[in-house]
Parts: structure tokens; sequence; C-alpha cells
């Protein structure tokens, strides 16, 4: 009986659905495919066969018969699914029949099973785009929808996803859709896939029911893949899943991370729901060191600590007072303490003949360079052999070297025992006091900035920086002025200290001042309300663009007004619409480059592709002469670019685009914007495209890459940038501007003799400190002008980016904060989010004892037991507790 029931099934189902297809096969060929089967396949297929004979059976107790064997024989087969199972691929001609007579079937249960399984034989038989196993799945019984298998519950998610969308644009019901949904991101949670429910929630646009499913043994998985989807995701949606994984992460108890989230959505009220969620003191140390890192001014009140003692011991940790200890604490770990001269670092020895020879005089121009070089290399190690040699010696304290520098020179040279003595309040301002009662008002001013870049990122109760600085904000000479205006920026950034607000913005409507004193004091106050919106201090600097004069818009310095008025909007995307229309209203010098900056600046660190588009869009406009708002367009898409690695690299490879067929004015920015993009970070494709420019005939693209050099090799010592360096410095021995480049940019390279970075990124390349990125961003655009800003009189904007050094360090330390040596694996990261089971977070790793240095890329994981961090991603200082349930192997 059983092959005539193939003969007549077959024909009617295989070729009314088939038939556009090819002729039925013959009974010749169809007798060989038997042929080809094992026994047991053969008999299975005969048996599959005879079940869809039966199914059609009028009597009801065989249908159901037959429907629970096929259940049977197709459930023990798709437990795995590496090919298609044998039951499915037997039914294949069958399910034309099983349709049609499931169509006949009278409403009852056995229609109910029958749709189930026509829902699963779907899964390898409809036609695309039909969904019909969704269909049948709908129409079926409710049962548990796992025992078919996973590829069943993943099929169905894509044709849930499919046929939300079509719903949505019919405005049909989804009640039943997101019953469904509930059930398969209850299936997919509790068999280890939290990235399928999560795209499926996110598909059908109801993530808030994600943390019903999440518990204790998925949510660190489920977090870590909401936190770097959001990355891809258009806002609004991202900063909703970022929400999701901070209400996981405190469900949890998991607040170090939830806090890296409050930060990365700048909400201080979400920062506060941390301190006050968790009762433990040595948590909120740590949470405290966190905050310090990153440079959020967060004020801490009852709630958060009603005990005096512990207000006080978490402030000191806020206020970053102990960054000047740890740090020295490295550098004594890594033997780095003796003091280098310039020549240390020039190695002039290396080269050839004609370069060592031209270096022998003294020329004001080479002095100051190599004042910066001594202040980059020495940076907060508190002693070096210019500034602060032992007063004992003849050539009489710090006296001399300060009066072999010219005029604007000394002022660089003044500030830069600022920088050497950087983050230690007590002994920097006593060193600088001397400076004060200088007759010469460079060597006043410099001591003033001096002092702004000791307390640069370290707060005071007693505001010494604003004590010092205030009174000489509104003396008559200009020099002065700046120095205390720029003093007051760097101290004072990112706190939004409203003393400070209205002092500077007084300078900034004061009709006599000169228009230099105007640009920084727009700088100043666009670091200290970095990211903050204030529309008063917006207002300030809007009149203040709006009064210059014919003349003073072609000034290099007026460049200074638009990105004060940026940096108010870092990151803040749309807040800064308002202000985008207001400045379509100035002058049409100056009205295209504060667009750019104004763009750049407000979608800075978000990844955000449209906008690179749209500045790529003006890059590839010619200009009349005397326009240039394509250099800040250039350096915006590195600034959005630079939020995650896929979109770094397609912007290194569209800024080698602009290279080729870019004007002269976008060449001179792309190495710029190159070495925004990998600051810190020595890329060799990067490294290779800057060398390449500094052998460049237009003399400006060579210097900006020249700094570029100096920029991607921040703090690193690498071996081959410095090579290049002493290599260009003998090619450039006779051109002083490109040759003081090449000193700057050796100075970056050896920043902190290798223990500082630039890098604005910190937590894993989570988390942006907005202050770093204005500080990079300020001498960046003093850059697009060298030869009027960093090679005449201003060259002190190179102190700006005392606001990005921080050391590039891991510290471990007990439960009294006091430095504990522990052994860690240091190595390079590994990116596991979504990734099965328990994969290793870093590969060729090397042990090492804490204080250890981490390199771009690098990730640290401790590496014993006896120990736990209070905090997932071990940078900065980590607080470690003992472990109880640990037991020394005996």
């Amino acid at each position: 009986m059983a092959p005539e029931t193939n003969k007549t099934s077959g024909s009617g189902g295989a070729t009314k659905n088939d038939a556009p297809v090819k002729a039925p096969p013959s009974k010749k060929k169809e007798d060989k495919k038997d042929d080809d089967l094992s026994e047991e396949d053969l008999a299975l297929k005969q048996q599959l066969e005879l079940y869809v004979e039966r199914v059609q059976d009028p009597e009801p107790g065989i249908q159901k018969l037959a429907l629970e064997s096929l259940r049977q024989e197709i459930r023990s087969s798709t437990s795995s699914m590496t090919s298609v199972p044998k039951p499915l691929k037997f039914l294949r001609p069958h399910y034309g029949t099983l349709k049609a007579h499931y169509e006949k079937m009278a409403e009852a249960d056995l229609k109910k099973f029958m749709a189930d399984i026509l829902s699963v034989l779907a899964l390898t038989m409809s036609a695309e785009g039909e969904r019909e196993s969704l269909k049948y799945r709908l129409l079926g019984s409710e049962g548990d929808i796992g025992s078919w298998g996973h590829e069943y519950v993943r099929n169905l998610a894509g044709e849930i996803a499919q046929e939300y969308t079509k719903r949505r644009s019919e405005e049909a019901s989804i009640d039943d859709l997101i019953e469904l949904v509930q059930q398969i991101v209850a299936f997919h949670m509790k068999h280890n896939a939290e990235p399928e429910a999560v795209d499926l929630l996110m598909e059908v646009e109801d993530l808030d029911i994600l943390s019903k499913y999440v518990d204790k043994t998925n949510f660190k998985r489920t977090c870590l893949y909401l936190t770097s989807a959001a990355k891809y995701l258009p806002g609004p949606d991202d900063l909703v899943v970022l929400k999701i994984a901070y209400e996981i992460y405190i469900k949890f108890m998991e607040y170090a991370s939830a806090l890296q989230i409050a930060l990365f959505l700048d909400d201080l009220q979400y920062i506060k729901q941390v301190y006050t969620s968790c009762d433990d003191v040595l948590q909120k140390k740590q949470f405290s060191y966190i905050i310090a890192r990153h440079g959020t001014a967060f004020k801490l009140d009852d709630d958060i600590a009603s005990d005096d003692i512990v207000r006080e011991v978490l402030e000191e940790i806020i206020n970053n007072t102990k960054l000047s200890e740890g740090y020295l604490t490295l550098a004594r770990d890594i033997e780095v303490m003796e003091p280098k001269s310039p020549e240390d670092i020039y190695k002039a020895h290396l080269l050839d003949g004609r370069a060592s020879a031209g270096a022998s005089v003294d020329s004001a121009r080479q002095n100051l360079a190599a004042t910066f070089v001594n202040a980059f290399v020495n940076a907060g190690f508190g002693q070096d052999k210019l500034m602060t040699p032992p007063t004992d010696s003849s050539s009489g304290g710090s006296g001399n070297w300060l009066f072999k520098n010219k005029e604007h020179g000394k002022t660089s040279a003044a500030a830069s025992l600022g920088m050497i003595l950087m983050w230690d309040v007590d002994s920097g301002l006593a060193q600088l006091d001397k400076y004060f009662h200088s007759n010469d008002n460079h060597v006043i001013s410099g001591a003033l900035l001096g002092v702004g870049i000791v307390n640069c990122g370290i707060r005071n109760e007693c505001d010494p920086a604003l004590a010092l600085l205030d009174d000489f904000v509104d003396k008559e000479d200009p020099s002065v002025r700046i120095g205390a205006i720029m003093g007051l920026g760097i101290a004072y950034a990112g706190t939004q200290n409203e003393q400070i607000c209205k002092k500077l913005s007084l300078v900034l409507n004061d009709a006599k001042a000169p228009l230099d004193v105007i640009a920084f004091a727009a700088i100043s106050l666009g670091l200290v309300c970095v990211g903050s919106c204030n529309e008063v201090v917006a207002q300030a600097i809007i009149l203040s663009l709006m009064e210059r004069s014919e003349s003073d818009l072609q000034d290099p310095l007026t460049r200074f007004l638009p990105l004060g008025l940026g940096l108010l909007y870092l990151g803040k995307q749309e807040s800064v619409e308002a202000t985008a229309e207001v400045s379509k209203t100035f002058n049409e010098k100056i009205r295209k480059y504060c667009d750019m900056t104004l763009l750049s600046c407000a979608y800075a660190g978000t990844g955000n592709v449209l906008k690179v588009q749209n500045l790529l869009g003006h890059c590839a406009e010619i200009l009349e002469k005397g326009e240039t708002h394509q250099g800040p367009a250039v350096l915006g898409i590195a600034m959005i670019a630079m939020a995650e690695e896929l979109g770094l690299e397609m912007a290194i490879r569209s800024l080698e685009h602009l290279l080729q067929y870019g004007q002269q004015n976008i060449r001179r920015a792309v190495p710029l914007a190159l070495g925004l993009l990998c600051i810190s970070n020595p890329k060799v494709n990067v490294m290779d495209t800057l060398s390449r420019l500094s052998h460049d005939t237009d003399s400006e693209v060579a210097m900006a890459a020249v700094i570029s050099l100096g920029l991607i090799g921040a703090g690193t010592n690498n071996a081959r940038i410095a090579g290049m360096l002493r290599n260009l410095s003998s090619y450039y021995y006779k051109e002083t501007s490109l040759h003081f480049c090449v000193r700057i940019a050796q100075g970056l390279v050896h920043l902190g003799k290798g223990l500082l970075t630039l890098n604005p990124y910190h937590s894993d390349r989570f988390l942006l400190s907005p202050t770093a990125l204005a500080g990079l961003i300020t001498m960046l655009h003093a850059c697009l002008d060298m030869k009027e800003i960093i090679l005449r009189k201003y060259h002190y904007v190179l102190y700006f980016l005392v606001l990005a050094m921080q050391p590039r360090m891991l510290l471990t330390v007990d439960e009294n904060l006091k430095p504990l040596p522990v052994p860690v694996r240091v190595g390079q990261a590994v990116d596991v989010v979504g990734q099965a089971g328990r994969p290793k977070t870093i590969t060729g790793f090397q042990t090492h004892s804490t204080p250890v240095l981490l390199a771009a890329g690098d990730r640290a994981e401790l590496a014993t037991e006896k120990y736990i961090p209070l905090t997932p991603i071990l940078e900065g200082f980590v607080i470690l507790k003992e472990n109880p349930d640990y037991r020394e192997d005996q």
C-alpha cells in the first residue's frame, strides 16, 4: 500500500507546489534515488509516507496517532542542526499535501496540532518572504517553543521582525507577536543566546521587558552586548539601551559598571543613585577614583556620605589629591626618577656631523624648544635639569635658564616649571611663588599659567588657583592677563565654576581688551563649562563674535571664539542646534568656520556617520581664497569618528583620499586629524603616512605631520618614531620653524618619560573625558595656523595638552589606599562581545607585579585569586579587598 500512497501524494503535493521548476521526476530517477538510501533511511522514508497518508484519514483517532508519531520523528531529529534533518528532507514533497489537508480540517485541537507540525516543516520548505513558519505557529497550540530546537526558534525570531515592521506600517495589532516574543526571549536567555534575545527585542522596540528575563548568570553578558551595541545605534535609541543596561547593573549590584554608564550618559542623578544604592564605603572609594579619572565635577552631599570622615576621604579622592603620589610611586617602581635633559632626548651623537654642528649655538628659538621638551619629558616628576637644579650649583638655579629665553619665551619657560611640578599643588605653588615678584611681565604671565598647570585636574576646597589668579585677570598688561585667563581655564576645566564664568564673561565684553585676551577668555570659558550647554556663557561669546571688526576677523586668533562656543556643546549633539541657527547671522568670513566648529564639537565622540558624511561633503567643495572652514571640518571628521574602532579605520581611509584630492588647506589639516585619531597609539600605517608627509614640499603640511608624529607617539617612547624624528632634525637643521616642530614632537614622544598618555578615552575605551578632548582640540585648532600662532608668540597654547595628560598606569591599593603589589597579566584586549562560553579577554599577555604601564589597547587582569578588585576594569587606581574564600595551597 505504501508505494501507492507515494504516487498519489507525491504527484499531488510536489507538482502543485513546484510546478514552474521542472516536469515531475520520471519513475526511473525516483527508484534510483531510493536505491541510494541506506536501509534504515528507506524504512524511515516509507514510515513517514505512511504517516502522511494516515494524517488524511477521516478517523480522528488515527489522525491523532499519526500526528503524534510525526511529531516524535521530527523532534528527535531537530535537536542537532548541522544539516537538514532527515524527516524534514523526506517530508519535503508532502508539504503541499499537508497544507491543503490542513485547510480542510475542522477547527479542533487536532488542527492546532497539525499547525505546529506545518510550522516546523515551513522552516525549510516555505517560499522566501512568505513567513509561513510564523503564520502556522500563531495558528497552532501554545506549547513549549524550545522543544522544536534552536534553529526553529531563530527562524521564528527573524520572521517576527519582518512581520512586526509590516504590521507597524499598517497600524495592525501586535499583541499576539509580543506574546510569542516573550516566549522566544525566555528561551534564548535560558540557552546562553543573550545577543539574539536583545536583537529580537530591539527589532520589536520592546527592550523594557528584558530585565524580567535577566538573571545572575547572564546579566554581565547581556549588558556587555547592550553597551557595545549602543555605539552603533542611532540616537535616541542608544541612550535607551544604555539606560536599560544601567538598570540591570544596579539590580544585580554591579555598581562600578553602572557608574561607567552613568558617566557615559553624563547624568548626575544616575551617578548619585550609584552612590546611594551601595552601602560599602570601600566601593564608594572606588567610585570616587573612577569619577576623578573621568574629570567630572561631582559634589558629595549628606545622602551619599552622612559621616564627615568618610565624606572627607571620598572628596580627597574625587579631587585627585593623591594623583601625584600614585604617579611618583609608579615612577619609582619603574626606576625613572632620574631627571632627563633635552640632550638626552635629542641624542644628537647618533646623527652625522652636519646637524650637531649647527645645534651648539644658543638661539632663542632652540632654547624655547628645549624648554618645552624639558617640560614634557619631566612632566609631574618634580625635578629636572633646567628649571629646578639644586641651588648650591654655580649656575644659580632656575633663574639662568629662564633668562636664556627672549620676551614671550620667558612665559613658556616659567610655565614649564608648573608642568614639571604638575599635580603637586603645595610644592608647585611654593616654587612658582618667586616668579610673582619679578619685574618682567612675561615671567609673571608664565608663573600664572604655571599655577593653572599645577592645579590641572586637582580640586581643592580653598581654591588656591582662583585666589592667586583672580586679581591678575584685570591687569593692564595683555600678556599677564592671558597668563591668568589660561591658568584659570586649565585649573578649573570642567568645573562650571560660576565665579570664573562671570569674571571671564566680563573680559569678553570689555571693549578695550585686545583681541588675543578676548580669544583666550573665550577658550577658557569653553574649558570651564565644557559640555554644559551654558546659555549665559554662549550668549557672551556670541555677542563678542558679533562685535568683532573686519580686521579682527582676519586675525588667526579669532578662530578661538567659535571654538570656545563649540566646547560648551562638546558631545551634546542636538543641544547645539539653537546656537548653530544664531551662528548663521555672523559675518560671512567667520560663519562657515563657526558652523563647522560647532558641528564637530557637538558630535565629538559619538561616531555619528551622517555628520561625518556632512563634513566630508564640505571638504569636497572648491574654495575661494581666504576661506578657512575646511580645516575644522577635517578635524571634525576625526573628532566624531574616534568613538569606535571601526569608524576610526574608515576615517583613516577617508583622510587618505582627502590627501590625494584635497586642496592645500585640507592637506594641512589631515595630518592633525590623523594625529587625533591615533593619539598615543602609534599605528604603523598612520606612522608611515605621517612620515611621508613630514617631507612634503608645503612646509605647513610638513609641520603638521611632524607635530602629529609626536601626538601619535605621545608618551610611548616609540623607538621607530624617535628614530624618524632624529633623522628629521638633521634634515631640517637649517629651517628653524620645522626644526622647532621636530623638537616639540620629540618632547611629546617621551612625555613623562613614557609614563603618560594623551588619549582622552579610558575604561577600556568606553568613556571619553571631555576636558581631555577639549584640551587636545584647542591645541589642534591652534596648529591649523602654525605660523601665526605656535611659531609666533602664542607657543604656550601647547600647554593646553596638560588637560589630556594622564598616567597610563594600573596601581592597585589595599583597603587603606596604600599601594599593594600583586601579580597581574597585561596583554592585548580581545573583544569577547557575544561569544559563547567564557572566552579569554586578553591575548599574548605577560605577568608583572603592579604598578604596571598599560599601552593603547592593553587590558589587565589579576593573576591571583587572593584579592578581589572592586571594579571590573583594571585601570588607574584599583582597590583590592581580600578574598574571603581564598585558601593558600598547602
